[in-house]
């Protein structure tokens, strides 16, 4: 025999001088360690490729409806909507220029409807006598009586002569401006009037 002992003591022995038991926990200690890094790891590595394919979904649904829009919008068409809705902008926008005219027209003509309703209120139900004013006369009557009919009729400021009128026609919104030629009959003019109203 070359040793006078047992391997095994000696082994046993040798093991029990090199004192490992610290460096045995470590090792144990890191062992537990890197496993439970590499499950975190493996677990971190799962979530981040779940939200991948979720946004990898997300995105190929976007890019479907990007490119279902494009195929449905037609430059052409869009363009002759614009001009479409620019079109009845502007008619809306006339419209109601328009009907604020009217409205002025019609704030005027209800307030002279109101001095005829105070000249009637003053001559009573029974329509009694006025007294008249020394310049009134019969021309000075039919003024009012156009003039409650939507006529106003201006005199030529050189001869005197009466040869413009205004007719207003409030129910059409219409407005016309005859001149008076001597050359035609008060017949023609009556009717002319009277149509236009």
């Amino acid at each position: 025999m070359l040793l006078d002992e047992e391997p095994a003591a000696l082994i046993a022995q040798c093991t029990k001088n090199f004192k490992f038991d610290g460096d045995r926990d470590s090792l144990l200690r890191i062992s537990d360690s890197l496993s439970t890094l590499s499950q975190f790891r493996t677990h971190h590595l799962n979530d981040l490729h779940a939200t991948l394919q979720k946004l990898s979904r997300t995105h190929q649904t976007l890019v479907s409806q990007h490119n279902h829009t494009l195929s449905q919008h037609n430059p052409t068409t869009h363009a002759q909507e614009i001009l479409r809705l620019d079109t009845e902008k502007f008619k809306i926008a006339k419209q109601a220029s328009d009907l604020e005219i009217e409205g002025e027209r019609l704030q005027s003509e209800l307030a002279r409807l109101g001095g005829v309703l105070a000249e009637l209120e003053e001559e009573g139900v029974e329509g009694g006598e006025r007294e008249k004013a020394p310049d009134e006369d019969a021309t000075v009557l039919k003024l009012k009586v156009y003039r409650t009919l939507g006529i106003d009729v201006e005199a030529d400021p050189t001869t005197g002569l009466y040869n413009k009128a205004v007719i207003r026609n409030a129910a059409k919104g219409d407005v016309h401006v005859v001149n008076i030629d001597p050359k035609f009959s008060r017949h023609f003019y009556t009717n002319y009037f009277w149509r236009t109203l």
